[in-house]
This record gives structure tokens, C-alpha cells and sequence, in this order.
């Protein structure tokens, strides 16, 4: 048998055919980007190639050869013992590494002397990262969305949700970017993708909608958190068809009690990141807030921060970045609850 290389577009195209995806870098590499579904079996980790590269730089290129050659040798031999023992004949690899194919191509000839039919990506992740950036934009553009809209604490993350468990096609880019898009969105425990994981999230997600039905987005600004949207995702957004959900202050309080829980078990991490709207509202109001916040009165705190802080503004800035909003079709759920989301889901999904 031969190993296959095929270009990165392709493989792109092709991914769901491969059995496994398997990224041969090292572990810091993969955890700042990586392939769909991709598994990490390092040819070399982190320790390795600082050790590797010193011999390269001091010594010789020869000698750091030897002592890669031989380190690679036995990772690969515990990946194949750890992981390749269960496999079937059938069983079609897909494998890469940065850009050479040198980590990639020992572990790919080795999986193709045990039979298996093998396949390399041409360039390695560089060519695939460039082809998904090449592709975002189309990929953006083809489909049609429903951009929903609605003051902090309206529901409009639930009514996705709502949206997304009747079959509705949901994208949505604060799940991807692992943040909830404002100040105060950051999650303890949670830390956010790097922007070319974002990217690939986003581009994974775009290529499995069908263009002949709509797409449901939350209106989201350029950045979330730390990560950018695609900028032609963030153009076609602004420039389709908006919802407008409305709920009453009352459960805007209470939803943002349910959904930011964290803050409440944990008023000291709250008041760290009430810290950084000082700029914004002033170092006596922020005070005043982390006075009610170690006295426990959560609802007024809210309440001062939707008023204070999230709602001015509101009304000019949706209008400014999102072309149709004028005529956004008004979303009234009975409450904050998720079977009165269901409901204007069922609604929404059912008008012509």
C-alpha cells in the first residue's frame, strides 16, 4: 500500500470519510488550533522539540536527527500500542502535522505497513488553516439568517436553544467562543478558544447548515469576549432580517439571576469583574455595586446594570449595526421560561 497525500481543500471537503483525524504536533500546538474531531498522538511533545531544536541550533542538525529519530520512534510505538491494537482493517486515517509532514509522514508509513489505508494532508495544518480562511467567506455568504435580537437578559440564548432542540439550524457564537459576549460574560472554569480555534469552530459549523433553510443567530457584536467573528459572517448578519424578543424587566432580573448563577455563589468574583466597568460608570457607582453585592442584594445589582449599564444605548447601537432591525418581527414570551421559549419556537417555526 501507498500512503495517499491529498491538498488541504480536499481533505476539508472529505472530512467526514476519514475513520479518525489524527494530529501528530505537540500538545500546546493542538491545544491552540486543530482539525475537526481531531485526536493528538505527538510525534514530539513540548519537552521534545525545545530538546530537539537546542541540539539543532548548538550542536548539529545530525545529531538532533538521531535524538528526534529515536524519540519519535517510541512515541509512535505507544500511540500504536495504546490505540491501533482495536482497529478494523477498514479503519481510514486522515494525518497531519504543521506544515513539512515529517512528524506525520513516520507515523502515516508506519500505519500503512500495518495495511491500513492512509491519507496525508498536503502542507500539513498551514495548508488547512489557510484553505478554512479562503472558504469562511463563501461558506458565510451562501446562507440566509435570522438574526435575533433583544435587550440583555431577554432570552435570546434560550430561545436559540429553544429554536435549536424543534430542529431549527442555530449558530451559536457565544457556545463557540465559550464566553456570553458582554463584561460580565466570562465563565469561571471556562477558558476561551484561541481565534483560529474559533475560526475552525465557526467554519465547521457553517459548511453543515443547508442554504435552503434559515440559519437562527444571536446579534452579536464583532468581538466575543476575546475572539472576532469572521468578518463576512458579522456583514451578512448585520445586513439580514431581525427578531425582536421582548420580556418585561421583572424577568429580565430574574433571568440573569438563573443564567449568571456563578456570580451569586461567588460575590468576590463578582465584584472582580464588576471592576472592570470603572471606566464605563464610574468608581463610585461600581463601589455601590460591590457594596450590594457582598450584602447580598443581587436583584437591585442587576437591575442598576441593566439600566444603568446595558440598556442605554441599546436602541442606537442595534439600529446602527443591523441594517433591518427597524422592521424586526417582535418575539413576546409569556416569561423566562424555557417552555415559553419552546412556545415561540414552535410559533416561529411554524409561520410561512
Amino acid at each position: 500500500m501507498t500512503v495517499r497525500v491529498i491538498p488541504a481543500t480536499e481533505a476539508a471537503a472529505r472530512l467526514a470519510e476519514f475513520s479518525q483525524v489524527i494530529d501528530a504536533r505537540s500538545e500546546s500546538e493542538f491545544a491552540e488550533d486543530r482539525l475537526p474531531g481531531a485526536v493528538n498522538w505527538p510525534s514530539l511533545n513540548d519537552e521534545e522539540r525545545v530538546v530537539v531544536g537546542t541540539l539543532y541550533k548548538q550542536v548539529s542538525p545530525f545529531e538532533a536527527r538521531k535524538r528526534g529519530a529515536g524519540l519519535v520512534a517510541a512515541n509512535i510505538a505507544r500511540h500504536i500500542a495504546r490505540e491501533v491494537v482495536d482497529k478494523p482493517r477498514d479503519w481510514q486515517p486522515l494525518v497531519y502535522c504543521w506544515r513539512g509532514g515529517k512528524r506525520s509522514g513516520v507515523l502515516a508509513d508506519l500505519l500503512d505497513q500495518i495495511g491500513f489505508k492512509v491519507t496525508l494532508v498536503q502542507g500539513g495544518y498551514k495548508a488547512f488553516r489557510s484553505a478554512v480562511l479562503a472558504d469562511l467567506p463563501v461558506l458565510a455568504q451562501r446562507l440566509q439568517y435570522r438574526v435575533v435580537c433583544g435587550l440583555t437578559g431577554s432570552g435570546k440564548t434560550r430561545l436559540l436553544q429553544a429554536l435549536a432542540a424543534r430542529g431549527a439550524q442555530v449558530l451559536d457564537l457565544e457556545g463557540l467562543a465559550q464566553h456570553r459576549g458582554s463584561v460580565l460574560g466570562l465563565m469561571p472554569g471556562e477558558t476561551q478558544p484561541s481565534q483560529k480555534q474559533f475560526d475552525m469552530r465557526v467554519w465547521d459549523k457553517l459548511r453543515h447548515f443547508d442554504p435552503a433553510r434559515p440559519v437562527y443567530v444571536e446579534s452579536e457584536s464583532k468581538k466575543v469576549g476575546n475572539v472576532t467573528v469572521p468578518e463576512a459572517l458579522i456583514l451578512a448578519m448585520r445586513a439580514s432580517p431581525c427578531l425582536r424578543v421582548d420580556l418585561p424587566m421583572d424577568e429580565r432580573v430574574e433571568l440573569l439571576l438563573e443564567d449568571y448563577a456563578w456570580f451569586v455563589r461567588d460575590p468576590e468574583f463578582f465584584c472582580a469583574r464588576l471592576q472592570a466597568l470603572v471606566e464605563l460608570r464610574g468608581a463610585a457607582v461600581v463601589k455601590d455595586w460591590h457594596d450590594k453585592v457582598r450584602a447580598g442584594r443581587f436583584r437591585e445589582v442587576f437591575r442598576d446594570l441593566l439600566e444603568r449599564h446595558y440598556d442605554p444605548g441599546y436602541s442606537t447601537s442595534i439600529r446602527r449595526n443591523f441594517q433591518q432591525f427597524g422592521d424586526a418581527r417582535p418575539l413576546a414570551p409569556a416569561d423566562r421560561t424555557m417552555a415559553s421559549m419552546d412556545e415561540v419556537a414552535r410559533q416561529l417555526l411554524a409561520a410561512p
